[in-house]
């Protein structure tokens, strides 16, 4: 597995993000190690977690695999934000709450440090200044190496990284948006806008949630049993998903592969997207999700994956990609009506 720089930062992370949503809901402690064992072997370094997995199980499942281990060799990261008690400020992005998680966080993961911090969702209700300035002081104590956002609109992201650099406080240097074959509104500004401030992408979920698995496909009835997707059944049974779906698959029987593999190269090659986060249940479907490394869709394949996944853009986005930019001018202008 090939490493890659998390934004403009010297830090390198493996190409593929574990994903540890799972670890004891879908896939027990055993079930868990060992899928972290195969994902390591397999050249892996990067293992993505949240306090609120489980109110902290999955941290502490991760955290019990880590002893004994390099600690050093990876690249462990977390977030910060879900309400994990009954009191007044056991959630959200205050000063108060953030140092209380990330210390209850290090005890769960039985670690001195974060090496990536992220903000699950942006705090409407806390002013962004003292959030970013916990997080700066949490850097500056070596209790956390970088920072990270997810869940945040374009305006959020630059607003955080606008106050962050006035302030010469520590910025965010990774994004971990929802984006995947089915749900492309991350190009239409938070791709460009972490290309330009040298920001990471780890997208999650992208897989959309089985349906680009193979599981599901045109002419079902109903969702299959027992796959995350079939809560959005309603939602995605359309024509726009079936035409996806079938060039997924059609792509995976051209190349002799899962489509699982298809539409996760797919991300692996979109420019900008650092390391897609894969989770899994169980180590089939891991080691089914890590073929996507090793090889490369041609350019007409990912080319046909993105035009049957493209969607009509609504406004102002249809206007900006009808006028993307002007020829400089030359002369006098004389088209005025």
């Amino acid at each position: 597995m090939k490493q890659r720089f998390l934004g403009r930062t010297g830090l390198r992370v493996s190409e593929v993000c574990f994903g540890a949503m799972m670890f004891g809901s879908g896939a027990d402690e055993a079930t868990s190690h060992r899928m972290l064992d195969t994902f390591t072997e397999a050249g892996g370094t990067f293992v993505d977690t949240a306090d609120m997995y489980g109110r902290g199980v999955s941290e502490e499942i991760l955290g019990r695999w880590l002893k004994g281990r390099r600690r050093d060799e990876l690249v462990i990261a977390t977030k910060v934000f879900a309400t994990m008690g009954e009191a007044p400020n056991a959630g959200g992005l205050s000063r108060k709450h953030i140092v209380a998680a990330v210390e209850a966080s290090l005890r769960r993961l039985g670690t001195d440090h974060i090496d990536l911090y992220q903000t699950h969702v942006w705090d409407a209700t806390t002013p962004i200044e003292e959030t970013l300035s916990t997080l700066d002081g949490l850097v500056k104590a070596g209790k956390v190496r970088y920072l990270g956002a997810s869940n945040h609109s374009p305006g959020q992201l630059q607003k955080a990284l606008d106050v962050a650099r006035a302030r010469d406080w520590e910025p965010y240097s990774c994004l971990q948006p929802l984006y995947h074959l089915l749900a492309r509104e991350t190009e239409w500004e938070l791709l460009p806008l972490s290309a330009a401030e040298g920001v990471g992408v780890i997208p999650y979920s992208p897989l959309a949630g089985g349906w680009l698995t193979g599981k599901f496909r045109r002419g079902m009835d109903s969702p299959p049993e027992g796959t995350r997707g079939a809560g959005a059944w309603r939602e995605r049974n359309t024509e726009e998903t079936w035409r996806v779906v079938d060039a997924v698959v059609a792509v995976a029987e051209e190349v002799g592969r899962p489509p699982a593999q298809v539409a996760l190269r797919w991300l692996l090659q979109r420019d900008g997207v650092t390391a897609p986060i894969v989770g899994a249940r169980s180590v089939e479907q891991l080691t089914d999700s890590l073929g996507c490394v090793d090889w490369e869709l041609t350019a007409e394949q990912h080319e046909r994956l993105s035009t049957a996944s493209e969607r009509p853009l609504p406004y102002p986005y249809d206007v900006l990609a009808y006028y993307p930019g002007r020829e400089p001018r030359t002369g006098p202008r004389t088209d005025f009506a």
